[in-house]
């Protein structure tokens, strides 16, 4: 499934990915948002273990096969454009907000906030069709209080 993943992802015009292919291509975004920094830390890859427990109802066991798949699918992926593709043709406008309140979380999750990671939501925003405000409100929103 790996291969044929990423064979589909890395094709010059890839085909929109059903349910799970996009549930693979969000974790895998998260994953490189957390290593947008070269840093990828523990709690970055424990805020993305919850968030793919809660947004998909997952127990601590396929939350942590679908990481892992999602770790291996990032490291070889050539860009970021086809996890963005992949989550915008399969997942509706309005829930696309919740996606990038996930991509702040992990960004924020290790206590800083890094020019890597700051760049990376800016690029990924727009290409997920949401604009740079909406983006601000969300991560404003995530955003640790105090």
């Amino acid at each position: 499934m790996l291969n044929d993943l990423l064979r589909r992802l890395t094709t010059p015009t890839p085909e929109p990915l059903g349910m799970s292919d996009a549930r693979l291509a969000l974790a895998a975004l998260l994953v490189r948002v957390a290593r947008a920094d070269a840093d990828y830390a523990a709690t970055e890859r424990a805020r993305i273990l919850k968030i793919l427990s809660n947004r998909y109802n997952l127990d601590a066991l396929k939350s942590e096969a679908l990481l892992c798949e999602a770790e291996s699918i990032e490291a070889d992926a050539p860009d970021t454009v086809r996890f963005t593709r992949a989550i915008k043709d399969a997942v509706p406008y309005e829930d696309r907000i919740g996606v990038i309140e996930a991509l702040w979380q992990v960004a924020l999750a290790d206590g800083n906030r890094d020019a890597e990671e700051d760049a990376l939501l800016r690029m990924v925003a727009p290409m997920l069709g949401v604009n740079d405000r909406e983006s601000n409100l969300a991560r404003q929103r995530v955003a640790p209080k105090g």
